[in-house]
């Protein structure tokens, strides 16, 4: 996954780990990605996850042959990023490492004191000249830690671009990029949109020609392609027309009415994602609310309120800014129905949802009159 002659791919492949940050399926595992750019003066950009120190510091090792680093540039803090950055000073002592004051702070409280003694700091604006090529900082704060930068290189056009445009799974460029973009950036960076979108401005009058993240692919080609996702992400607009229906049943009633729906929406010709959410990856549900502009919620009523599954489900949108989307409700209960009036409340921290009118109930199991409310739903969606 080299980028040039100068600029040269020293990350690994994570395929022993099954949940990333504790929570994230990542089946196809999961890559930290680090740069060397070598010229005058050699700089790694970033390090791994402490696991994978050796292999990260030979590949190093391996590139420069005799010559040593100059620098490490430390972008993000984060431990699957950060934490080989000891084991590098072991190994490269005379290398300094080059950081944001809050990442050095950091820093320490990671590694102790002494980790950040000739330590370089920089800010916004400022440059580290490594000979033909040039580094430009560009502060990042909050996408999605509060030390971050990305770094422009300037004579390839490369930017450096932290956890921005990262993936799950694959380096493989030519690999479907987009749903595990999506679930990665609606998971992890998903509720800080207004920081990522004044990283956009910043980005907007760069000749950005390889975007390199810290996971996942470095993007050469459609490069607008990704930037324009990135914005309807951060901006919580929805990239298609189409109906998420998520549901949480317990003895499986209420899921066969959400079966049904979603098979009268795709007889009507609509894009249909469809969720168990007792069963399925909830964060895989969690980016499909967010990808299209219709979320439909049928859940059993329990305990008074409302499924668990679905309670997480709904919690995890609302931690996500989700806003700006048609909302329908089907709930189910067999003596006093509450799911759906749970399911608002819930949705009350969410801006700007609109609630669709019609709000099928069911008591028990569907029935002849259930069946023609959902059909007469699946027509008004």
């Amino acid at each position: 996954m080299d980028i040039s002659k100068s600029i040269r791919y020293v990350g690994v492949m994570d395929r022993e780990i099954d949940l990333f940050e504790g929570q994230y399926l990542v089946p196809d595992g999961v890559s930290y990605n680090s740069y060397l750019i070598i010229d005058e003066k050699c700089a790694v950009m970033d390090s791994t996850d402490a696991r994978f120190a050796d292999e990260w510091i030979a590949n190093i090792a391996a590139v420069l042959g005799e010559r040593t680093p100059d620098y490490l540039v430390v972008q993000h803090m984060e431990p699957d990023h950060s934490g080989s950055i000891a084991a590098f000073r072991r190994a490269f002592p005379s290398a300094a490492i080059v950081s944001s004051e809050k990442a050095f702070a950091m820093m320490k409280s990671f590694f102790g004191e002494g980790i950040a003694e000739g330590g370089i700091r920089v800010k916004e604006g400022d440059t580290l000249p490594l000979g033909d090529h040039t580094l430009r900082f560009i502060g990042a704060p909050m996408v999605h830690w509060p030390e971050v930068t990305v770094s422009f290189e300037e004579r390839e056009g490369v930017l450096f671009s932290a956890d921005s445009f990262g993936r799950f799974g694959s380096t493989d460029e030519s690999d479907p990029w987009d749903k595990e973009g999506r679930r990665y950036y609606i998971g992890i960076v998903g509720k800080y949109g207004i920081p990522v979108r004044n990283l956009l401005a910043k980005l907007a009058g760069k000749d950005v020609r390889a975007i390199a993240p810290l996971h996942g692919p470095v993007l050469t080609k459609d490069l607008g392609r990704y930037i324009e996702l990135y914005r309807k992400w951060a901006s919580y607009e929805p990239e298609e027309k189409g109906v998420t229906v998520a549901y949480a049943s317990i003895y499986g009633n209420t899921g066969r009415a959400a079966k049904e729906l979603a098979e009268e929406l795709k007889a009507r010709g609509k894009t249909v994602a469809l969720f168990d959410l007792a069963r399925c990856d909830v964060h895989e549900a969690v980016a499909s609310a967010f990808r299209f502009d219709t979320l439909v919620l049928a859940s059993a009523t329990y305990n008074g309120g409302v499924f668990p599954a679905m309670r997480s489900y709904i919690t995890a949108l609302t931690e996500r800014g989700f806003t700006s989307r048609r909302v329908a409700l089907i709930e189910n209960g067999s003596w006093a129905p509450a799911a759906a009036k749970t399911m608002r409340e819930l949705l009350s921290e969410a801006k700007s949802i609109t609630f669709h009118e019609r709000e099928i109930r069911i008591t028990s199991a569907p029935n002849d009159a259930t069946r023609a409310e959902i059909s007469a739903l699946a027509s008004e969606l």
